[in-house]
């Protein structure tokens, strides 16, 4: 055929630019051996681009779509409307016409087509465009398929289709659409078959959804299917639905649904032979394209024919593995509060800092606990560790664990070694051993500001590699380790033993209130001293409303206030400006880098919150600890023993008060270096744009840091490794991580095991005890955080940046989270009730909502009324 249509046998996978995603993989399923593909052509990409050329004005549009915002559902309506309009208007160029003309008299003139849209940026590994644009079966005539064709091609600007587009950085100038036209089967039975579970992503079940006739009636909603998983060959379950009609082809083109009658709408539309049968035919199909399929198929005359197959994008990737044994993995976002993937230079940099071996996939890291979850010993030891901190990883792992298969037993290696009581780290409790290793980290992080700023090419890459072994020698420094084990089992032995001796629950959440040396929540507090130095500044408040460039604070200097403003906000970033929303990830951009976003926090602040709040707040915390204690010994001493048992606590609570706080500190000191490393690649970057090696700076947070220095040292880049790692990093940021994944793909979110709780509530981790109602101000983005007092912040995690946002909210709901995470600690600390790992809770809860939150019991109900 001619460059205007393709028949279906000329293609394969590699004619995405001339046939579009689904005609690719037509071409390529028509070459497997044993697979059945309708017969048919593709209308190519240039028969579009002829038909585009003819469009009036299309270019000017096509322009002004690129640039509307994707959350502008109007603007993309119209805009795509005109479009669509000028295109199905646009006549037909004649070669066009009659090349499609040839290919329809191979089947004859009334033969019935389905007409289906193909475009260039669907059905790839990394976005699937399923839905996006138009298909039209039974399609009777020459005029019919023309005309059908047109409509695909308009489809390509449809609402969803363009705000499909804007969302993933796809240009709306370089789209381009094919249409596939392929011989209308007339199935008994047809449906969907994933060649991995699409409900729990295990890799190793095989699901079929079927329905009577078209397919159609699964689609569009009108039935539910009959749905059956396979395994090795056999079906393990199956749910037979009613399905009180079918949808099928008209004579005169078209469909049209005729009932089914009662006493057969509980029949299977297929055999549990057949079901086996197309389940093998699945996995040859994914065999060939090397990744989980979503495989569209009908049935006819006992005969299974493929009509699409797209890569199933939705699902999580496995880490990868040198052999094929079974592996469980734990996530370590969930335990850093930080389940947003990172880019490669910030991966790497993660591992070079952190001494276990870590995998990855999907942009996130995760750890292999097989060998630890095999013997008795290592398996108990994880299990109190993680559930202690997160209860739905633990419970996930005794999933896998209760199977009895998955995991091969393995005896303890030394099962005569004492197993560890649990007891407290054995350290006198001496405020200087704090102050101490602050110290010593703040001697080390002036030493590499120094030193570094002689280095660069090479030698600044040997010296990043040296000081990493520096950081983490800080990190796991056996002395810090020890403070804050003695923090941590200072709170267990606190809340176990004042619930044993006197019914009082999370005692230690009080106790621990404004504890010295936290300096996550001495950052919240100082925010709120910026906001007491700008908010007699009308001028200045003004200011800082409309500001929209990074660089405001040199803008400052001319305003009635600025110079005391800007040298406040300066000094806050001085001291905390390596922080930000995603720390750990070296590539995510620095409160130093974009000021910003503080902007609406600060402003927050001065508008709600009274002069003299962030002392005022530390001094009522440092009171409330201070009563709670006394409160607790007094009633200890009236107990039998109560002299013994009031002393121990007091012990224990000075103990809590000398060492929890400085649990914050290692990660502070991490990040602090991590910006003088940015700072100074970054450096590197800037000179390698100047000779012509990378197109923009931010390229190298696509490149690990071997990478990097292979780069500086040769000075040559693969520019299609970054345009690729790009793109990855795209489909990553779609993707939701798991809590816990094994080797088959199995996703394993694991339950609350609790009772009691109010009919309806969602279930957490209780994480700081108390009880607040109020407006749940639900949020993705610190940097659009304005809450008002009273509000309840829910949003998915919080890491350290969000805990200025602390102070001017009345209590915290999070997705993800343990009792020591740091959204936790610092909930504890100002008081706040708290509810952490509620699953869902940004989707179930709507913002504006009133809610109570039970930081005690660990739930949250939503309450009627807005």
């Amino acid at each position: 055929m001619d460059g205007y249509v393709l028949d279906l046998r000329e293609i394969d996978r590699t004619r995405v630019p001339a046939v579009g995603g689904k005609g690719a993989h037509l071409g390529e399923l028509s070459r497997v051996e044993g697979v059945r593909v309708p017969a048919g052509f593709c209308v190519t990409t240039d028969a579009f681009r002829r038909v585009m050329e003819g469009a009036p004005s299309i270019n000017d549009r096509l322009d002004r779509l690129s640039r509307l915002d994707p959350e502008d559902r109007e603007a993309i309506r119209t805009r795509g409307a005109e479009i669509r309009r000028t295109i199905e208007g646009t006549a037909f160029p004649d070669d066009v016409a009659a090349a499609i003309h040839r290919a329809l008299l191979r089947f004859g003139e009334r033969t019935a087509y389905a007409v289906r849209s193909s475009a260039t940026t669907e059905d790839s590994p990394e976005a699937s465009f399923a839905g996006q644009q138009d298909t039209y079966p039974n399609v009777v005539g020459p005029e019919a398929v023309l005309r059908h064709v047109r409509l695909c091609w308009a489809s390509l600007f449809t609402e969803r289709a363009v705000t499909y587009r804007l969302r993933n950085g796809f240009d709306q100038r370089k789209a381009r659409m094919a249409v596939v036209v392929q011989r209308m089967v007339l199935p008994q039975a047809a449906g969907v078959l994933f060649t991995a579970d699409p409900v729990t992503s295990d890799r190793t079940v095989t699901c079929v959804e079927a329905v009577p006739g078209l397919g159609e009636a699964l689609v569009s909603g009108l039935v539910n299917p009959d749905v059956h998983r396979v395994r090795d060959d056999e079906v393990i379950a199956g749910a037979i639905a009613t399905k009180p009609l079918a949808v099928h082809a008209s004579p005169e083109g078209g469909t049209r649904r005729q009932p089914i009658a009662p006493a057969r709408q509980r029949e299977p539309a297929l055999t549990d032979a057949q079901v086996v049968r197309l389940a093998r035919l699945g996995r040859r199909i994914e065999a060939h394209f090397g990744c989980p399929l979503d495989i569209e198929w009908c049935l006819a005359d006992d005969d299974f024919l493929i009509v699409q197959s797209r890569p199933i994008t939705t699902l999580f990737p496995v880490p990868e593995a040198a052999d094929r044994a079974n592996r469980v993995y734990v996530s370590v976002g969930h335990q850093q509060m930080m389940t947003d993937p990172l880019k490669p230079l910030g991966l790497s940099l993660w591992q070079m800092t952190t001494p276990r071996p870590m995998c990855e996939a999907g942009g996130r890291l995760f750890v292999d606990v097989t060998p630890r979850l095999a013997a008795p010993t290592s398996r108990a030891h994880l299990l109190e560790a993680l559930g202690s901190s997160d209860p739905l990883i633990r419970d996930a792992l005794e999933t896998v664990l209760e199977r009895g298969d998955f995991i091969r037993p393995l005896p303890d290696e030394n099962p005569d070694e004492p197993t560890p009581t649990g007891a407290p780290a054995p350290i006198e409790t001496d405020p200087a051993v704090v102050t101490g290793l602050i110290a010593r980290t703040r001697a080390s992080l002036a030493t590499l500001k120094q030193d570094i700023r002689t280095k660069s090419g090479e030698e600044l890459f040997d010296f990043i590699r040296a000081d990493v072994r520096e950081l983490r020698r800080l990190l796991f420094d056996p002395l810090g380790l020890r403070v804050i084990t003695a923090g941590t089992e200072a709170t267990r032995w606190l809340n176990e033993r004042l619930e044993e001796w006197l019914g009082e629950r999370n005692a230690a959440d009080t106790l621990a209130r404004s504890v010295p040396h936290n300096i996550t929540s001495e950052m919240g507090l100082a925010l709120l001293d910026v906001a007491d130095v700008i908010r007699p500044r009308p001028e200045v408040v003004a200011f800082l409303r409309e500001v929209g460039d990074e660089d405001f604070l040199e803008g400052m200097a001319g305003l009635d206030g600025g110079r005391e403003a800007r040298e406040a906000i300066t000094a806050y970033l001085e001291t905390y400006g390596m922080r930000c929303v995603g720390e750990i990830d070296i590539t995510a951009p620095r409160w130093s880098e974009r000021p910003t976003t503080l902007l609406p926090m600060l402003l927050s602040h001065i508008e709600n919150l009274e002069p003299g709040a962030g002392g005022r707040r530390l001094e009522r915390g440092r009171q409330e600890a201070r009563r709670k204690e006394e409160d607790l010994l007094k009633r200890l001493r009236a107990l039998p023993g109560g002299e013994r048992k009031a002393e121990e606590t007091g012990r224990m609570i000075d103990r809590l008060r000398t060492f929890v706080g400085y649990r914050e500190y290692p990660k502070y000191g991490m990040v602090s270096r991590y910006s003088v490393y940015k700072r100074a690649l970054l450096r590197e970057a800037e000179r390698l744009v100047r000779d012509g090696v990378l197109r923009e700076r931010e390229d190298i947070f696509f490149l690990r840091f071997r990478e990097l220095h292979d780069v500086v040292r040769t000075n040559r880049v693969d520019d299609e490794l970054i345009r690729h790692r790009r793109a990855g990093f795209r489909a990553h940021q779609a993707l939701t991580p798991p809590r816990v994944l094994t080797s088959d793909g199995e996703v394993l979110s694991g339950t609350y095991r609790r009772h009691g709780l109010p009919a309806g509530a969602l279930v957490g981790l209780p994480a700081s005890a108390g009880t607040v109602e109020g407006r749940a101000r639900v949020l993705h983005d610190l940097a659009e955080a304005d809450p008002e007092p009273g509000d309840l912040l829910v949003t998915t995690h919080t890491d350290p940046a969000w805990s200025p946002l602390f102070v001017a909210v009345a209590g915290v709901v999070t997705e993800v989270g343990g009792l020591m995470t740091h959204g936790a600690v610092v909930a504890r600390e100002y008081g706040l009730p708290a509810v952490v790992g509620v699953e869902h809770a940004t989707r179930l809860i709507r913002d504006g909502q009133r809610i109570r939150v039970n930081g005690t019991d660990g739930c949250v109900e939503l309450l009627p009324g807005t």
